[in-house]
């Protein structure tokens, strides 16, 4: 797979990423043993970008990339996010239905020191602020991240999930070199909300996170039934009654233009994104949708069939919200 620079600080890394929220959380009960393989079958495949968080599970997505990748640290590229509260028994802190958000540089260092330990690394390649605090400045928590990149603890520095305005007060106080917000053919608030303008601007790499619209782009989600109790999209607004029929329509035109190319509708929504200037993190815990997915970055789309996906999948077409409200007073900030 080729690869490209994030940013203008010198990281480099594989034009598609692999998100690995669903191996430990999220999405129903996974197995850790295939998981293992799939990680392991990424880098096979060229894949040297991985995407984590303390917040995945939480902490144990960050163990397990530590288990896969021991002895072979120097072959990827490990980004993780910090910037929640958690209570002492490890669980997300939350006001009401809110999890707590704090940019507090005491909090951020240690949060840093613990994913060390769990990624069992000396040095984390890319931080992000998972959120963003409106009770601290971003300046406050930029400057936070700086000492860190000083004390050699990480390389770079990320946002995730910021407005446009945060991320101009944070590149101004240290060079930003990677933003991640959702970014699909599902959800392209990015383009509207000034964010995609801004990190062009600045010379910031894009990172799409869920790009296939946590499995609605795959086409083969049609009922809720099929999930498992724990999985969090029967809860997603997007998958609930009205909002799912729409979304439904919505699915089947993409996967009319996919089915024209001879292609997954899955690879049709990751070649688009990568399209688009950025890079895309598609998440899975197997290795048949890993394949499918990495066979994707060899795509080429000609204009008529970006139009075409314009026109199915405009700004706006997606019913429902991405997350619950509680989720939803976390974003933008």
């Amino acid at each position: 797979m080729r690869t490209v620079s994030l940013g203008n600080e010198g990281l480099t890394v594989s034009a598609q990423g692999l998100g690995c929220m669903g191996m430990s959380t999220t999405y129903g009960p996974s197995d850790e043993q295939e998981s293992l393989a799939t990680l392991g079958r990424a880098l096979d495949l060229g894949v040297t970008f991985f995407d984590t968080a303390e917040a995945y599970g939480p902490f144990m997505n960050e163990a397990l990339l530590g288990k896969a990748f021991a002895g072979r640290r120097n072959q990827i590229v490990l980004s993780t996010k910090v910037g929640f509260r958690y209570t002492d028994d490890g669980r997300l802190a939350m006001h009401g239905d809110v999890p707590i958000v704090t940019g507090d540089p005491t909090h951020i260092r240690k949060a840093v020191e613990g994913s060390l330990r769990r990624l069992k690394t000396d040095v984390i390649d890319l931080v992000y602020l998972h959120r963003i605090d409106p009770a601290t400045p971003i300046e406050v928590t930029i400057g936070a991240l700086a000492g860190l990149v000083h004390d050699g603890k990480i390389r770079y520095i990320g946002l995730s999930a910021a407005s446009a305005t945060t991320i101009r007060r944070a590149h101004a106080v240290r060079p930003l070199t990677a933003v991640q917000m959702e970014y699909s053919l599902f959800e392209r608030g990015a383009e509207r909300n000034g964010v995609l303008a801004a990190v062009r601007e600045l010379g910031i790499g894009f990172i799409s996170c869920s790009p296939l619209g946590r499995g609605f782009l795959t086409g083969t989600l049609k009922d809720l039934d099929t999930l498992h109790p724990t999985d969090f999209r029967r809860f997603d607004p997007r998958f609930q009654g009205e909002n799912l029929q729409a979304n439904l329509q919505l699915i089947d035109c993409i996967s009319g233009i996919a089915a024209a190319k001879g292609i997954e509708p899955s690879q049709l929504a990751i070649a688009w994104a990568m399209h688009a200037d950025t890079v895309p993190i598609p998440g899975t815990r197997r290795i048949r949708y890993l394949e499918e997915n990495v066979a994707a970055a060899a795509l080429t789309l000609t204009l008529d069939e970006m139009r075409a996906l314009d026109e199915a999948a405009p700004f706006g077409a997606a019913a429902g919200e991405r997350y619950s409200s509680g989720m939803m007073a976390t974003l933008g900030h």
